[in-house]
């Protein structure tokens, strides 16, 4: 988690946060495999420390994940989900080679995202929690569900 208020590189100072929600492809469930989304996860670590991202929090559910992330200036939203997207995907089927047949057509992630920047501290701290709790939220919806 950062600490710091401000990040700088080489030519700005700055402080940029983004919480970012992506989809598989037919919101497929494919997060409810513990392996698939611990690849997901390490690729997109690997992916932020290459490109200097800071990954305040991720989490999947079992239909998308969200990341909650700082990132230089350089990169606009598009082009951070452009590139998580097309490293999660060659890092997943290369891993997984029968997941293309249960996503059709080879394509991991659906078209579209969600995304939000983020500037105060209390916003900040609201989306990292929002974002930390996801799975004991859906865990808590589930359990509801079935008692109907």
């Amino acid at each position: 988690m950062a600490t710091n208020r401000y990040r700088t590189a080489a030519h700005s100072r700055y402080t940029i946060f983004y919480h970012i929600v992506i989809l598989p492809k037919y919101r497929r469930r494919i997060f409810k495999h513990q392996d698939i989304e611990e690849a997901t996860k390490s690729a997109i670590r690997e992916l932020a420390f290459y490109h200097e991202w800071v990954i305040e929090e991720m989490e999947s559910e079992t239909d998308h994940i969200h990341f909650f992330l700082s990132a230089p200036p350089r990169y606009s939203p598009s082009e951070i989900v452009r590139l998580i997207k097309t490293w999660t995907y060659q890092e997943v089927y290369r891993r997984f080679p029968k997941i293309k047949q249960y996503l059709w057509g080879g394509k991991m992630w659906a078209n579209g995202f969600y995304v939000s920047t983020v500037s105060d501290n209390t916003t900040k701290d609201e989306i990292r929690k929002y974002v930390r709790e996801q799975k004991a939220q859906a865990a808590k919806l589930a359990k509801q569900q079935k008692l109907f």
